[in-house]
């Protein structure tokens, strides 16, 4: 792979580096410090050299440094300013990393400069599922997504329907993304040692055609169609024990009038799905067809 000519300097040895804070429950830090896993997602992550990294957790750049080895430009997001000093001496020999200093749910991810076209990071729990669910509706330039979450929503973002872990981010990122791997962490892999298992996703966004539409299934999606569709997925989920007739009752879809019970029954036997269906038993290509015959979206 080739390599990037203005690649960091290495310390000799990791003596030469000051002793890591004591991680911050608030900010949910899990260091990764297994080398050997860190060396497999690196493989797993396929960084390009014309790569722009989004990498969100920098913490003391044990990842940020083989992402700078591999891309164009990295922007590292660090919310813990223990680690200002020595992100801030890294990108003093790395042109090509971009430090901020902040929340990056808080920032202006869409004005990044130059823009990310993958999102490379270990995610702490409680900003995993709003991190990827914002990248993947909100920066288009985003392809592709190597993210390390904990296991049980790594499983809830690519479940099934009909199963417990299926949910409205299930289908919100399944209408936009294709799962390429998912590889199990240890615990010990973690310092501190977290009290669940990892893992290690790798997914892509779907093919844009010429339009910058996409296909799931048979059906064809646009953002302005996934804009629409979220919220019809999101409202149906908050209630998601209750049939779909009966949840969207009194609902309005754009430029429709109010919808009835009897006619969110009888669109979902026309696209194959019982009357009395619930949300998690639509997969993600009957739910573009459920939301374009109720009105929601635009014919295709």
């Amino acid at each position: 792979m080739p390599v990037n000519r203005h690649r960091p300097p290495r310390p000799s040895s990791d003596r030469d580096r000051p002793p890591r804070p004591q991680p911050l429950r608030r900010y949910g830090q899990n260091h990764l410090v297994d080398r050997g896993v860190l060396a497999a997602i690196v493989h797993q992550a396929a960084v390009r050299p014309d790569d722009v990294v989004l990498e969100v957790g920098a913490a003391d750049g044990l990842l940020t440094r083989p992402l700078l080895e591999r891309a164009r430009v990295v922007h590292a997001f660090e919310v813990d300013r223990r680690y200002a000093d020595r992100l801030e001496r890294l990108a003093a020999g790395a042109p090509g990393l971009r430090l901020h200093l902040g929340d990056a749910l808080k920032a202006r991810l869409g004005e990044l400069d130059p823009p990310p076209t993958a999102l490379v990071a270990n995610l702490a729990y409680n900003i995993a599922i709003p991190l990827v669910m914002t990248t993947v509706a909100e920066l288009p330039s985003v392809a592709r997504w190597s993210v390390m979450v904990q296991k049980e929503l790594g499983e809830r973002l690519f479940a099934a329907p009909r199963t417990k872990a299926f949910a409205a981010v299930s289908v919100l990122t399944q209408l936009a993304c294709e799962l390429e791997r998912a590889r199990h962490v240890a615990r010990s892999a973690f310092r501190p040692r977290p009290n669940v298992e990892s893992s290690f996703l790798t997914f892509s966004r779907r093919p844009a055609m010429e339009d910058g539409s996409w296909l799931v299934g048979t059906e064809r999606l646009d953002r302005d169609g996934y804009a629409a569709v979220d919220g019809l997925v999101r409202r149906t989920f908050a209630q998601r024990r209750k049939q779909l007739a009966t949840s969207l009752a009194g609902a309005t879809p754009p430029g429709g009038g109010a919808l009835t019970r009897a006619d969110v029954g009888r669109v979902l036997e026309a696209v194959g799905a019982s009357p009395t269906a619930r949300p998690e038993e639509l997969d993600p290509e009957r739910w573009l067809s459920f939301a374009r015959a109720l009105g929601w979206l635009a014919a295709s």
